[in-house]
């Protein structure tokens, strides 16, 4: 396999693991949790990282399409970005042919993507539910590994 496209299939098992961190663990209550009234509030950030996981596939195959989604459920967004994760991870792993540069597959929404997960760890923080800290240079993530349960934290930190 193409290193780089196995490079990027790591982005998208680092984008599962600290998301799942992020995620894990979440009451009911935070998926509307308001920091300001022009902040948005979690579900409508984790609705947003469906839509880049839908969108990075739509341009890996060369078929560009955008869509807003509306925002569904805490768990039925959850299980959206992470089906989201798979298909493009399984697209990334199939023989098929990549439509975009990898570099902009990256510098675009999967950099976005991780943006957006940092902003769900300090909106956690914000609504008194932090999430450990961690060294994640030393944590188990594997291309191919993008669904919700992941490995145990190998070092975290308070």
């Amino acid at each position: 396999m193409d290193p780089k496209r196995e490079l990027l299939r790591h982005v998208l098992a680092t984008l599962a693991y600290r998301g799942g961190k992020t995620i894990r663990g979440a009451s009911k209550d935070f998926a509307l949790f308001g920091s300001s009234e022009t902040g948005k509030a979690p579900i409508h950030i984790l609705s947003h990282l469906g839509d880049l996981m839908d969108w990075t596939l739509s341009l890996s195959k060369g078929q560009p399409v955008w869509h807003n989604a509306t925002p569904l459920s805490w768990n039925l967004e959850v299980e959206r970005f992470f089906s989201a994760l798979q298909k493009l991870d399984d697209y990334l792993q199939s023989e098929a042919p990549l439509e975009s540069s990898i570099e902009r597959l990256f510098q675009g929404p999967l950099a976005d993507a991780l943006t957006h997960v940092g902003q769900l760890a300090m909106l956690r923080r914000m609504a008194g539910e932090p999430t450990r800290g961690e060294n994640y240079f030393v944590a188990e993530m594997a291309a191919g590994r993008v669904g919700l349960d992941q490995a145990d934290a190998v070092r975290e930190f308070s």
